[in-house]
């Protein structure tokens, strides 16, 4: 099995369980469902968390598979799959690595955790890896600000954010990372919103990219 022992975050783990249900109060269930809607097939989900996803995934979805790493969340998760509307199976591993076979799944979705990620190009191109030719990845991330100066705010305190924050990079060009892991981004909505009071406005991406065909 693989070693999951740097995913560990069981204190942030704790205090997100909490702070969630205002983020999604605040907005965020909102996005995650206008990132899963339409959505139809056997999807996996990396980063999956706490499960919050998972009650808005339509009913044309035929199974999702979450990947989660860090054991507290996907505690959380798999009490959040016995009551999912559709087909959830959350399994222990990473977005580095996934465990899953070439071009066998019809779409990837990410959601809020490539700014978490070690590696995000890697665990992109891992998601492209398991997609079938035409499937399709939906987003919807925290990412680099478009201003300058906010920009260069969030390189400043990135080092601390990451440390207290399960790992999370607000400084990431995740349009970016997608397009350079071989995406063709079909759809892109920019925005900013704040998910907890304490924090000022948060620049966001949520949109729809495709793995092309080959040739």
């Amino acid at each position: 099995m693989t070693d999951l022992s740097r995913f560990q975050h069981p204190r942030f783990a704790r205090m997100y369980e909490r702070i969630s249900i205002e983020m999604e109060a605040r907005g965020t269930a909102d996005h995650r469902r206008r990132t899963l809607e339409g959505l139809t097939g056997r999807i996996i989900e990396v980063g999956a968390g706490n499960g919050l996803n998972f009650a808005h995934y339509p009913s044309g979805v035929a199974e999702v598979i979450a990947v989660e790493p860090e054991d507290t969340l996907r505690q959380l998760a798999e009490k959040a799959a016995s009551v999912a509307p559709v087909r959830v199976t959350v399994v222990a591993g990473h977005a580095d690595e996934l465990p899953l076979p070439d071009g066998t799944l019809d779409a990837a979705v990410a959601s809020l955790v490539l700014c978490s990620v070690p590696d995000p190009l890697r665990s992109l191109e891992e998601l492209l890896r398991v997609l079938k030719p035409g499937g399709e990845l939906r987003f919807f991330e925290h990412v680099r600000a478009g201003k300058r100066t906010r920009a260069m705010l969030q390189d400043v305190i990135t080092p601390l954010w990451s440390r207290t924050s399960g790992g999370c990079h607000p400084n990431r060009d995740t349009t970016a990372a997608i397009k350079a892991a071989g995406f063709e981004i079909e759809d892109l909505d920019r925005f900013s919103f704040r998910p907890i009071w304490y924090v000022p406005n948060q620049s966001h991406i949520l949109g729809r990219a495709r793995k092309p065909f080959a040739g």
